[in-house]
Order: structure tokens, then sequence, then C-alpha cells
């Protein structure tokens, strides 16, 4: 059985049944259900249209669970209206099931695990391993988001921008368990770009592959942190890498500059150089101002005090972040950086400490110690 035959057919179809009337959570259970009885019977008797399969069987599991209720007129209705078996429509709903997904009802978390599970076709339990909670927690979190879109219409275009928030949430998480959560945010997004020709679906494949490019060189065999200007270039995916920058460089043909876009055309610059020595921080500032405009976000700024600091001296970029918050997460790192590459090493390992104390996951946490450790051997 091909699991990711299923997994790429499973959206389609469960858009076709939205389409046809059923509420969403009746129809995303017929789905699972008709998915168990694929996963029974198709390796003995495989069909020949597997979508137009999966739809019949589907709806016949919907209507299944419908004559149970009480609501005998309406039973009746959906009954007559049952389609006839055969090839399923070319028309392709998975946007708006993209737009359900991420409605604005909904919290981020829920919007993430609901897009997993009926977009991406992953069952709860593997959503729960990726994201280190109990199986039952995130059966609760999907039934409460199913039935906070169960009965939404899309009369009208959903919010891309929505859609695109939630697929850069499941790519941040990365790795964890048995699923992948970056490759399947690439594969969701890829999903998304065929139904949907926008600049910015683009911008976010193009960002999503040339971050994916680095992973193997991010961190070292002992599980430790790898910043960027030490990796080792030579593990970079250059496929991807090649693949990322032709999506970016068609995205920014068409000047409808996003954030997205911006953020990846930084992204292609780390990945133009062949050293860290050689990157082009003076551009890299300069898209980071486009992004600051485009966003207003602290930590955009945040990020652009590095590279001013890379660009124009250390000094210069502490004077961009002393215009900043000092609460803004991982202040204190880039200030320690500054503060050495400036030579005031008693300030930098202070602030690394400081930082380590306030990181959020423990590689970050483990990384920014031995900075500290090291400048304070080094005193």
């Amino acid at each position: 059985m091909n699991g990711a035959l299923l997994r790429s057919l499973t959206p389609g179809v469960l858009a076709v049944l939205v389409r046809r009337g059923a509420d969403f959570a009746a129809a995303e259970d017929a789905v699972q259900d008709a998915l168990v009885e694929a996963v029974r019977s198709w390796p003995a008797d495989p069909p020949r249209d597997a979508k137009g399969w999966l739809v019949t069987v589907a709806w016949r599991k919907f209507l299944d669970a419908r004559r149970a209720d009480t609501a005998r007129r309406r039973r009746e209705d959906l009954v007559d209206q049952e389609p006839e078996p055969g090839p399923a429509p070319a028309a392709d709903d998975t946007l708006q099931l993209y737009f359900l997904c991420a409605h604005p009802s909904l919290t981020p978390s829920s919007a993430v695990a609901l897009t997993l599970r009926a977009v991406g076709g992953l069952t709860t339990r593997q959503i729960a391993r990726a994201y280190l909670v109990p199986e039952a927690t995130m059966a609760q979190r999907i039934s409460r988001a199913k039935r906070t879109v169960s009965g939404v219409r899309l009369d009208r275009p959903g919010d891309v921008a929505t859609v695109l928030r939630v697929l850069y949430l499941v790519f941040n998480e990365g790795y964890s368990g048995d699923i992948d959560l970056a490759a399947e945010a690439i594969r969701l997004t890829r999903q998304l770009a065929a139904v949907i020709d926008h600049p910015e679906v683009a911008g976010l494949l193009a960002l999503m592959l040339l971050h994916h490019a680095r992973r193997a060189a991010r961190t070292a065999p002992d599980g430790s942190l790898v910043p960027l200007a030490e990796q080792d270039r030579t593990q970079w995916d250059t496929k991807a890498i090649t693949e990322g920058v032709a999506i970016l460089q068609a995205a920014l043909a068409r000047d409808r500059l996003g954030e997205f876009q911006a953020q990846a055309a930084i992204a292609a610059l780390h990945a133009d150089a062949p050293r860290a020595e050689e990157t082009d921080w003076v551009q890299i500032v300069e898209w980071y101002d486009e992004l600051a405009g485009l966003t207003g976000s602290p930590v955009v700024r945040l990020n652009r005090a590095v590279a001013v600091g890379e660009a124009d001296g250390p000094r210069a970029g502490l004077a961009a972040l002393a215009e900043l918050d000092e609460s803004l997460p991982r202040h204190a790192a880039v200030a320690a950086y500054l503060h050495e590459r400036d030579g005031d090493l008693t300030a930098a390992a202070r602030l690394y400490a400081e930082a380590a104390h306030k990181a959020p996951n423990l590689a970050e946490r483990d990384y920014l110690t031995r900075q500290a450790a090291r400048l304070n051997a080094r005193r």
C-alpha cells in the first residue's frame, strides 16, 4: 500500500465531500474511514481511479453515518442526491480546504493540527508524536478545530496570508518523532503552489527550500548546533538551492514583493556565498530594510542589526540594536555576538550566559552556554 499516494489524495477527496454539502467534521471522519478501507482492500484489488474510488467510498460512509441520525428528511435528500459511481471530478477544491483549515476562528496551533490532518493526510498519532504531546491531547485539539469549522461556508476568497502563516509554522517545527514536519510543510506548499498562482506562495516555497538545503550542516554529530558561519557548505543541498533560487527569481520578476519573497532573497544571498567571508552583507541589509518596511516586525530589525554589524562593523550593529527593546527574544544573544566582535569579551560572556538562560530550546541553550564558557576561559 502506497501511503504517500493516500496522503496526496486525502485533501482532494475531503474537499469534494465538503463541496457536496457535508459538514467538515463528518466529511473528515468519512474520509478517514475510506482510507482504512483502502488500506484493507487495495493490495488485493487496486482501483483504476484511486481518487474516484475514495470519493465514492467516503461519500457512502458519510451517508451511512447520516442514516443513523434522526433528521429523516435531510437524510433522504442526501440519499437522493448520491452521484453515480465514476471518475472523480476534474475540479480541484484543495485550495478551499487550505482556507478552511486556516480559518481565522482557529488558534494557530489548532489550524496547524487541522491542516496536517485534513490536507496533509497524517494520522492523529503521527501529529501527536511530531509535536511531542499525548495522542489524546492532539485528538481533542483536532476535534475542537473540526467542530469550529463545521458549518463554515467559504462564500468569499480565503486569506492566502493566513494559509501561508500556518504552513510556515509547520515548517519551523522542523523534525521530531517519525514525521519530518519541515519536509511535510514543503510538500504541502508545493501542493498549494499547484492550485494557486500567487508570488508569495512561491516565495514561501523558495524560502523553505533554501533553509531546508542547509539542514545536514546545521548540527554536529553530537547533536549540537552549528552556526551558519561555521557550517560545512559542501553538505548543503545544491539541488534544493538551485530550485529555490529559480522559484524566487520567477516570483520577484512579477514585482509584487511580499515578506516571504524578501526572506527568501536573504536566504538566497547566504546560499550564494561559497564561504561565510564572501557573504554580501550590504545586499542583505538592503533586503532587511525591505522586510522591515513590509512587516514592521521588531524581530526583523533584530536580525537586521546582526547584518549591519557584519556590513558596517560591530559598533554600527550595536547602535542599531540599541534602538530595540531588550525584552525581544534572542536580544541578549545578538548583543553578545556583537560585543564579542567589538572586543568586549567581559560583556559578551555575561550576555551569552543571560541568553542561555532565556533560550527557547535545549540545543540553543547548550550552544550559548558553551559560548559563554569559551569567552570566560579566554579571559
